[in-house]
């Protein structure tokens, strides 16, 4: 059998990709947690591109690219929520619906209520969930950048986990009809990894990161890794049904074995309200 027929081989590849696609999105929210302290604005912008980015593959996937009027103010919808207060948050929704609902009238030969109202509550969701990210730096001055990155990590971590668990070990079909590669095991593998790895996080950041000056509330850290999990699979079966209506497999190929940018922000776009809530409450870290 040639390799490139080979079911193995190919999840090898996949496998190869996913890992080093991993790697450096990884390093790269590293580096915008380093330099928050020299140039706090790099979240706010990058935020912002991942939204945009996450909107147009949206516009995309449902066949609006050529609808400048409903694609132009969803992008620039997307772009400006991370940059805006709640008061200025609401300003900018309520331009967004004033400007989309008056194209719909006038383009009403174009465009259908359908069209406008699945875009519009994507472009609701998608920069508003993502918008906590920044909302989780301007928490806590010290400790900011800990919640965003936990957030981030609580989905990616229980995405892998899910990933790896269901490749060796998946047998039974978790959503079959929505998603047929997740299996039961590997969700189990990926609230199982994803709460260990959150406790770790917890370790290095009171033992290693502040030697010791800070304790860590570890049943915030459980909760972070078990639900977080869990909205994570919630987010990604969402968006795969998503997916399915629009009859495509990824929103796109920025990121190779992943998609695009909606492929791997989309359980992100779960975790990170939640995270946000939940610390609000029950704070992580005590000086």
């Amino acid at each position: 059998m040639r390799r490139g027929r080979n079911p193995t081989y190919k999840r090898d590849v996949v496998m190869k990709q996913r890992i080093l696609s991993g790697a450096i999105l990884v390093l790269f929210c590293a580096a915008v947690v380093v330099f928050n302290q020299s140039f706090p604005l790099a979240l706010t912008i990058v935020v912002a591109l991942i939204s945009a980015a996450a909107v147009f593959e949206l516009v995309k996937a449902l066949g609006l690219t050529r609808k400048w009027f409903l694609c132009a103010p969803s992008l620039l919808a997307a772009a400006a929520i991370p940059f805006c207060n709640h008061d200025l948050e609401f300003l900018v929704y309520c331009l967004f619906t004033l400007v989309v609902f008056s194209a719909m009238i006038v383009y009403h030969n174009e465009t259908t209520f359908k069209e406008v109202g699945v875009l519009y509550s994507m472009v609701v969701l998608i920069p508003s969930a993502l918008q906590t990210l920044v909302s989780l730096r301007n928490m806590d001055s010290r400790h900011s950048m800990i919640y965003v990155l936990l957030a981030v990590l609580s989905a990616w971590v229980a995405d892998a986990g899910a990933y790896f668990a269901g490749t060796f070990f998946g047998k039974h079909k978790l959503c079959p009809n929505i998603s047929p590669k997740k299996t039961v095991e590997g969700a189990i593998g990926g609230v199982v990894v994803d709460v260990i790895v959150m406790l770790l996080c917890g370790v290095l950041f009171s033992r290693v990161y502040y030697q010791g000056q800070v304790e860590v509330n570890y049943f915030v850290l459980f909760l972070i890794g078990f639900l977080g999990a869990i909205l994570s699979i919630l987010g990604d079966l969402s968006f795969s049904i998503i997916k399915r209506s629009c009859h495509i497999k990824d929103f796109g190929q920025v990121i190779p074995g992943h998609g695009g940018i909606l492929d791997r922000f989309d359980s992100v776009i779960f975790t990170a309200p939640f995270v946000y809530l939940l610390v609000g409450f029950l704070p992580m870290v005590s000086a």
